[in-house]
């Protein structure tokens, strides 16, 4: 499939996405997305809005979703590292309340995408990252929903060796447990 090799994670439709890099003496050139090769692994969707962040070591953002208007992401990072998790929403799937989390880097070039259904968050593992995601849909601020990024339920296992302080935002210390969703 052209220049991506698409690896299956444990979670149906989740996708660890790898990318050719093509390097020399003046660096590097990749693609990091075609229409036409994600099409072939059946990864059929429209993008509609790019975002990026940058956060520093220790900022947890998450677990995020949209509630009626639910978005797919294509996320990679461009500089540092996340550990970065989907945790599967979808009604019916066999494997609601479930997790997979992969590293991110500049290093290793990975790409991670998540269907619609699923809430997302990562943690900063270096002293700094810029994260880029491409959606489905567009962000609707009302439509915001979310998972208190700790949920015994769900099991998380974050990488937090190394952090001294969780750095999280004001919505996210507050989000609700799995099963307080209504």
């Amino acid at each position: 499939m052209g220049n991506f090799k698409f690896v299956n994670t444990e979670i149906k439709g989740v996708y660890i996405v790898e990318t050719k890099v093509f390097g020399d003496n003046r660096g590097y050139f990749m693609e990091t997305y075609n229409y036409n090769d994600f099409k072939e692994a059946g990864l059929d969707m429209e993008f509609v809005q790019d975002n990026q962040s940058k956060s520093t070591k220790g900022v947890l953002r998450g677990l995020h979703f949209q509630k009626k208007h639910s978005q797919g992401k294509l996320v990679r990072v461009t500089k540092g590292k996340v550990f970065d998790v989907g945790v599967d929403l979808r009604d019916g799937s066999e494997t609601y309340g479930k997790w997979v989390g992969v590293v991110l880097s500049e290093e290793n070039k990975k790409q991670f995408y998540l269907p619609k259904g699923f809430a997302h968050g990562f943690v900063v593992l270096s002293d700094e990252a810029e994260f880029c995601y491409k959606c489905t849909d567009f962000y609707h601020p009302e439509d915001e929903g979310g998972l208190i990024w700790n949920d015994p339920d769900i099991g998380i296992k974050w990488p937090l060796d190394g952090i001294d302080n969780i750095i999280f935002s004001d919505k996210d210390k507050l989000w609700p447990r799995l099963k307080d969703l209504s």
